[in-house]
Order: structure tokens, then C-alpha cells, then sequence
């Protein structure tokens, strides 16, 4: 895939829209970058919509939407699949593997344990009698992916 946004500066709107991103606010990022797919062309339109669609992916996840989330992950995963390793500055590559485990985590797990994958994301605290019996366990912890420049990805 050509990389335009090599040639060009990114503009303010999408690093807000990565800082919403990393800090876990995605409907605001949903519609900062939604603001920009809608008047991008290609091939920055796609991968503007990718990295939206996840971010609406973990909104859903934060709803107990698992539905919602598996689809949208997998479509925003889809989507930026032809921008690795890198797109603009933006370590693709990363971020898809980060957003793939969390897919894979969601699909394994399926619909009945939503809140359990959202207590390993830190989206909701386990309930006392569940954090007791977890305790002497070390229960696999998942984070969520972040948008990172090709700099930060290599630190």
C-alpha cells in the first residue's frame, strides 16, 4: 500500500484523535477520526476508519456489548491489515497485534464472560469473592492496544 501520509503532515485532528485513543475516551475518538474519514480520500479514508472502528469496538466492550465488539474489532482489524508494518508514523503493526489478542480473547471467551474479559482490560473492578478466590492466581492481564509512532513502538 502506497504511504501517503509519509508525504504529508498528519493533520492536529488525528493526533487528538490518537491521544483520545490511548487514553481510553473512544467515542471521542470515534468522532474526532470520524470527522476526518468523512472528508479523507484513499487511501488515509480506510485507515482513518479502521482505527475508528476499533476504538467504537471498545466502547462496545465498555457497553458489555460483546456482539458489537468482536464485529467491529474484526472490521478495524481488516481494514488497517494492508498498512503494516507502518502508516504515516503510526506502528501498525503493533497495534494490530495488540487489538488481535484482545479479539481472539473476546471470541474464546464468548458472550457469557464479557464482564470477566472486561474485568482483565480494568473496565470494571471483580467483585470481592472473585478478587479473593483470584488472588493467589495471576490471572492473565490484557491491556489495550495504543496508537504508537514507529519511535515509540522500537523503545
Amino acid at each position: 500500500m502506497s504511504n501517503a501520509l509519509t508525504d504529508e503532515i498528519l493533520p492536529d485532528e488525528f493526533w487528538h484523535g490518537v491521544e483520545q485513543f490511548n487514553q481510553q475516551e473512544f467515542y471521542a475518538c470515534h468522532d474526532t477520526l470520524e470527522a476526518l474519514w468523512i472528508e479523507a480520500t484513499e487511501p488515509d479514508k480506510k485507515f482513518y476508519q479502521g482505527i475508528l472502528q476499533v476504538a467504537v469496538a471498545f466502547y462496545h466492550l465498555g457497553n458489555q456489548n460483546w456482539r458489537g465488539a468482536v464485529i467491529l474489532l474484526g472490521e478495524g482489524i481488516n481494514r488497517l491489515r494492508g498498512y503494516q508494518p507502518s502508516y504515516g508514523t503510526i506502528n501498525v503493526e503493533q497495534f494490530l497485534a495488540q487489538s488481535a489478542h484482545i479479539l481472539t480473547t473476546l471470541q474464546q471467551a464468548g458472550p457469557d464472560q464479557v464482564i470477566a474479559v472486561m474485568q482483565q482490560l480494568e473496565l470494571l473492578q471483580p467483585e470481592p469473592d472473585l478478587a479473593e478466590a483470584q488472588s493467589g492466581a495471576d490471572p492473565q492481564r490484557l491491556t489495550f492496544p495504543t496508537l504508537q509512532t514507529v519511535d515509540q513502538g522500537q523503545s
